[in-house]
């Protein structure tokens, strides 16, 4: 009985109030399909087979935190890897570390210093990936401030490496690689982001480099 009723005393209501009440409802289903969506995607959906979209992942910036554990979350899914970084010793470390744990996967490494001579470094990496079945690649590498600092106190060097390392490199490492998937139609290309571009609007103290990951 308690629906016809609901039913009944909302057709007494003047429209402008079952006006309001319908544009609620839209949007608290709105928001239900969004976080059922979440639930999914975050916790239930399967997880794809990574080698469906090449034989090869190319990791930037793989030599620490979430890169080097791309590299080996890769590696597990029995993916070869190519790492690139602008620290030759940590590149053998890290790829030694890949082999001695995956002794099936195959690792090369490319030196990019993606604040200094970029172009150089992209040759390389592109002389590493020539010929191989590219199919991931993770825009890992990146920088931030030292500190936090207003607009007005960012040095030049700062200002430009923000802009070369995030923007530029990671452009031109996507433009090196992106050829070899669209041969092939297929490839996942994941650019890592940061919050401070979407947490905090423009992020006051970190302002440059919020832009450059936004």
């Amino acid at each position: 009985m308690g629906c016809p009723v609901i039913v009944h005393d909302m057709l007494k209501q003047p429209l402008w109030f079952s006006v309001l009440v319908a544009i609620g409802s839209l949007l608290v289903l709105k928001n239900l399909i969004y976080a059922a969506n979440w639930v999914w995607i975050t916790f239930l959906r399967p997880g794809k087979n990574l080698k469906k979209y090449g034989s090869w992942a190319v990791i930037t910036g793989c030599t620490d935190g979430i890169g080097k554990a791309f590299a080996f979350q890769l590696a597990r899914k029995g993916l070869n890897v190519v790492l690139v970084g602008r620290n030759p010793e940590k590149l053998e470390e890290v790829s030694g570390g890949l082999k001695s744990k995956y002794p099936k996967v195959e690792v090369r490494t490319a030196v990019v210093d993606f604040a200094g001579d970029l172009h150089e470094g992209i040759k390389r990496m592109e002389k590493e990936i020539d010929g191989l079945d590219v199919g991931i690649l993770i825009n890992n590498a990146g920088v931030s401030y030292p500190y936090a600092r207003f607009y007005h106190e960012v040095d030049p060097q700062l200002l430009n490496n923000l802009i070369k390392v995030n923007v530029e490199g990671t452009s031109k490492v996507t433009q090196a690689v992106l050829p070899v998937m669209l041969k092939k139609k297929k490839g996942a290309i994941v650019n890592i982001g940061s919050g401070a571009s979407i947490v905090i609007p423009s992020d006051p103290l970190y302002s440059v480099y919020a832009a450059t990951k936004a």
